[in-house]
């Protein structure tokens, strides 16, 4: 497969797996508020997708369009880092899974935006306004819940060191992320990681929670090798269309 199509197929199933964990809280946070916001932020991340994966197909040139490409992939097909796909858990371990990818999604959007192709540009300049204030929300939140009550902090310590195993994945480079930099598309997200770290600790400073200690990196899901949870959920968010495929309605 075309290097600039696994890219964009990478973005877009990022946004894609973590917009369906985020809307299944829909109907269950723990007040509306909150119920609305990670709805809102759900969307924006089914948006993103939409337009990386309508870009990869358009790249491929094989007929498949946005719709075919998260509905009709089997998941060993899926190309999302494993931060994504982990489990919602509770409240303070989603919020420590949009903390640690929301600040990702921002640097690398940042840079993006600045790409010579056009079309690659254009997608994240529109979505780092969208990833900046997700950031925003999962920082507050973090910080709340970190210097809140013993409860509220130890829940939010357990969802850090749930998530901060899959974290490391979000900045390796491999011969499509190369391939995209040298067709102008692509970023080193390898150098992002001063900054996340930067920005990540800072708000961990605030909310008066330790970093995790480092442990060794669990990937593999940008090679299609991922945990049990991504199966599971893709045999909820495919089923209608696996059940009457080209269905209109």
């Amino acid at each position: 497969m075309d290097a600039l199509v696994t890219y964009a197929l990478r973005l877009g199933d990022d946004s894609l797996v973590l917009g369906q964990r985020l809307s299944e809280w829909c109907g269950h946070a723990p007040a509306l508020e909150i119920d609305l916001s990670l709805a809102n932020v759900a969307l924006d991340q089914i948006g993103q997708a939409t337009h990386f994966l309508a870009l990869a197909g358009a790249l491929e040139s094989k007929g498949r369009d946005a719709d075919q490409l998260a509905f009709r992939r089997d998941v060993m097909d899926f190309t999302n880092c494993l931060l994504v796909e982990q489990p919602n858990g509770d409240f303070a371990q989603t919020i420590a899974r949009q903390f640690l990818f929301a600040q990702y999604q921002t640097l690398l959007f940042a840079e993006m935006a600045r790409v010579k192709d056009e079309r690659f540009a254009a997608i994240a300049a529109k979505a780092l306004k969208e990833v900046s204030y997700h950031a925003t929300l999962a920082s507050d939140w973090v910080v709340r819940l970190g210097d809140g009550t013993e409860e509220s902090k130890a829940r939010m310590i357990a969802g850090l060191d749930w998530m901060w195993r899959f974290a490391d994945e979000l900045f390796l480079m491999d011969d499509v992320d190369v391939a995209a930099i040298n067709a102008g598309a692509g970023v080193d997200k390898a150098a992002l990681t001063a900054a996340w770290d930067s920005r990540v600790d800072a708000v961990l400073v605030e909310a008066r929670l330790e970093r995790p200690p480092a442990r060794r990196a669990i990937v593999g899901g940008r090679s299609g090798r991922h945990s049990e949870h991504l199966g599971h959920m893709l045999s909820e968010m495919q089923f209608l269309q696996r059940a009457y495929p080209d269905a209109e309605w």
